[in-house]
């Protein structure tokens, strides 16, 4: 059996150690970049989450929402509950009103439509009440994002909020 001299092991141990900060930097990067992006596009739209939940219950019950850029775009993203399962529904940013609205078939999105849709099937509280709540608390803040979830089997909301330039996720209760 071989083994390593301690010069050797350090070396290696020194170059793995490299390789994995090399390879989480650029990640780490990116998501600052994308949040530098994302903030410049929302500070040129007037549409809010709000104006968004309220405009998705045309499609059904809003489960989640969040504005995210997607394709060199930002766009209003938000899943509802349907008659016949869930949809994606797409509102612009700049009206305000829905642009597109496509059936939920992926495998990942149908997975966490169906958390989001059971914690809030436990709630009577609106996303639109949850996220005006959290805006109250938060004067000058603007929402990005809400996503419900159970936590030790209560409804809780995790609402993101960009306030001085800064996000910050709040835990709302969803009773």
């Amino acid at each position: 059996m071989m083994t390593m001299h301690s010069g050797t092991r350090r070396s290696t141990l020194a170059a793995a150690a490299l390789i994995g900060l090399l390879l989480v930097t650029p990640r780490a990067r990116t998501e600052e970049g994308d949040k530098a992006a994302l903030a410049a596009a929302l500070s040129k739209i007037s549409t809010t989450l709000e104006k968004g939940l309220q405009a998705s219950e045309k499609t059904g019950k809003p489960i989640s929402a969040k504005f995210e850029i997607e394709d060199g775009k930002l766009q209003l993203s938000i899943y509802t509950v349907t008659a016949d399962g869930f949809a994606e529904v797409v509102v612009s940013p700049e009206t305000g009103n829905v642009a597109s609205s496509e059936k939920i078939t992926d495998a990942d999105d149908l997975k966490a439509a169906t958390s989001q849709k059971a914690a809030m099937e436990k709630t009577s509280t609106s996303l639109l009440a949850a996220v005006q709540r959290v805006l109250q608390q938060n004067a000058g803040a603007r929402a990005v994002s809400i996503y419900p979830e159970l936590k030790d089997g209560q409804p809780v909301a995790a609402v993101t909020v960009l306030g001085n330039g800064q996000f910050r996720t709040v835990s709302e209760k969803l009773s």
